[in-house]
């Protein structure tokens, strides 16, 4: 309560209090009967009594009459509460304030929707009146716990282990690869600022800068379109570090989230676990694997290699072929025939994957299209090796190995999805497992041009030490100094070891990814002039809060988000600029025909 003129807050009133004078400030939650009031801030809720008596019949007549969410003053005693009237569920449930003077500060309107958290509303609306949604205690105490673990993070890197927090420019100019960015104008015709999806250059330069460690809480851009699950303004804790390794980096956060891990959500056990790429692809079928629950993907190529089975013996028979199979517990019974039709229908038009299901009956056997195919021994080893128990059912896939363990891995989360929905308990939500992924390739085939490569991370990685020949020779085969940090199957980190060779990150842009390397020459310079061994990683905050605090959207974590088609609906930005604002800029719109036309009508 210092530089205020309230007494107390509404949230921190106890029976110790009783007999004082008090004077709250808040809104009112709701009103009964003209008896009473309950006043709500950001701490808590306080009832207060309304006087009866003919001596305050002003007050009476004040409070009753103030609508709902209006901002008021209270002054009043506070008094136990009659027995039997107290709340255990309200902090303040043993007392209440006897009002003697109020004041309404500002008046409410009748708003769209009601400020109570089990009210149901739509995001739209919530979005379009977020300082309104703002008040709801949800989104009060994730804005709280998230400033609170930025401070302790802050405390931990700065104040215990000697980081430099740096701003980095926002104007900046475009990187080659990665995400598309925003483009920024500029008063020189044809020449555009580009806003950063990463401060990536400026920490590696301020490692050649000397300052040995950098951090910043970081607002990062990037122009992705309609991505639910992704904001074009999002914030990073962004870390670099001069002469460390894969290992230095990988145990300071693990330490910074030990800091700074809320007490409320338990603690956390480091090291954190660690698995290699192609492990966790051939386990999990993907790079953030969700080890909350078993199901892995399991190899059973040589249990059916002497079968008759066509799919199989065509899989077997191409180079990277394989047959593999996830085992859903008690399938039968929270599987409907049409959940199964769906798991498959989703692996054909996503990966364009066929599966087959096998089915471990009641009386132990089993159950399928391919059973005819199979001899009683094969059978046995089957179930043993999938660990098939009664009323198990089997997802089996055949073809190329990373096909099919993409396929699986998708269907063992909508398996999960599945069961759960129906009542069987699989991943605890209380459950925090970190899991480090390491050894990614250094590069990709891109989706839209196989025969070209692209940065698996980004341009500015480096080869795994292991494998630095192979750059020059087969780059197709190198594994990169990558790590991602991923919790219960989310990405919430990424970073790697730098390339600090001019000459070998020169190769990597022109030789490799057929990149213009002119547009990063102040980087390539820089690299020439005694640039440190470096390395660094970036955890995106709006994600790691949202799994902490178990919200469904990232956008339940940010106060003022945008909508997943990137607008800001309660100011509606984007929005139009007239051409003698664009003048100075040397832009002229090209409006579609049809826009003209509503333009004019």
């Amino acid at each position: 309560n210092s530089f205020v003129i309230r007494t107390n807050t509404c949230g921190e009133l106890r029976s110790a209090h009783v007999g004082q004078k008090v004077t709250l400030y808040g809104w009112i939650q709701y009103q009964r009967q003209d008896l009473f009031l309950v006043l709500r801030d950001f701490q808590g809720l306080t009832q207060i009594i309304i006087p009866q008596d003919e001596a305050h019949s002003h007050v009476k007549k004040l409070l009753s009459n103030a609508p709902v969410e209006s901002v008021i003053r209270v002054t009043g005693i506070v008094s136990p509460r009659p027995p039997g009237q107290e709340n255990p569920k309200m902090p303040t449930g043993d007392i209440e304030v006897k009002a003697e003077t109020a004041e309404i500060l500002n008046s409410c309107k009748k708003l769209p929707f009601e400020i109570k958290d089990f009210i149901k509303k739509s995001e739209a609306l919530r979005m379009q009146y977020r300082y309104l949604d703002l008040r709801s205690f949800q989104l009060q105490y994730n804005l709280r716990l998230r400033s609170r673990l930025v401070m302790r993070m802050r405390e931990y890197l700065c104040n215990l282990h000697g980081f430099v927090d740096v701003e980095t420019p926002t104007l900046f100019k475009r990187t080659p690869g990665g995400a598309k960015e925003f483009l920024v104008p500029s008063r020189e015709a044809g020449k555009f600022y580009s806003l950063p999806q990463s401060p990536q250059q400026f920490k590696q330069l301020l490692m050649v800068g000397g300052l040995d460690r950098y951090f910043q809480v970081a607002r990062c851009y990037r122009d992705e379109g309609s991505r639910p699950d992704r904001q074009p303004e999002f914030t990073q804790i962004d870390i670099e570090m001069s002469f460390v390794d894969q290992a230095g980096i990988q145990r300071l956060i693990e330490g910074l989230l030990q800091y700074s891990w809320p007490e409320e959500r338990g603690s956390i056990t480091t090291p954190f676990p660690s698995m290699t790429y192609e492990e966790a692809l051939a386990e999990y079928g993907t790079d953030k694997p969700d080890t909350r629950f078993g199901m892995k993907i399991v190899d059973i190529s040589d249990v059916l290699r002497q079968s008759d089975i066509q799919i199989v013996q065509n899989a077997l028979s191409c180079p990277r072929g394989t047959v593999r199979a996830i085992c859903i517990p008690q399938g039968v019974r929270y599987l409907k025939s049409k959940d199964l039709e769906l798991l498959k229908e989703s692996a054909k038009s996503q990966f364009n994957q066929e599966i087959v299901e096998i089915i471990r009956k009641p009386d132990g056997s089993l159950k399928s299209l391919l059973t005819k195919f199979l001899g009683e021994k094969q059978q046995s080893e089957l179930i043993q090796v999938l660990n098939m128990q009664l009323d198990d059912v089997v997802l089996l896939a055949a073809g190329e190995h990373k096909q099919v363990c993409s396929a699986l891995g998708n269907l063992r989360l909508l398996s999960a999805n599945l069961l759960e929905a129906a009542g069987l308990a699989l991943r605890d939500p209380s459950a925090f497992h970190f899991l480090w992924v390491v050894d990614f390739p250094l590069f990709l085939p891109k989706a839209d041009n196989p025969t070209e490569l692209e940065s698996a991370h980004h341009p500015f990685t480096a080869p795994h030490p292991s494998d630095a020949n192979l750059l020059y020779s087969d780059p197709t085969k190198v594994r990169s100094q990558h790590y991602d940090l991923v919790l219960n199957g989310n990405e919430v980190g990424g970073g790697s070891i730098r390339i600090h060779s001019a000459e070998q990150q020169r190769f990597v842009l022109e030789k490799v990814l057929k990149e213009d390397s002119e547009v990063l020459s102040h980087l390539l310079e820089a690299l020439e002039c005694g640039a440190p061994p470096h390395g660094g990683i970036a955890l995106g905050l709006d994600r790691l809060i949202s799994l902490i605090v178990d919200a469904p959207s990232i956008r339940d974590v940010i106060a003022f988000p945008k909508s997943f088609r990137g607008r800001d609906l309660m100011a509606n930005a984007p929005d139009y600029v007239t051409p003698e604002e664009l003048g100075p800029y040397h832009i002229q719109v090209s409006w579609p025909l049809e826009e003209k036309e509503a333009k004019k009508n």
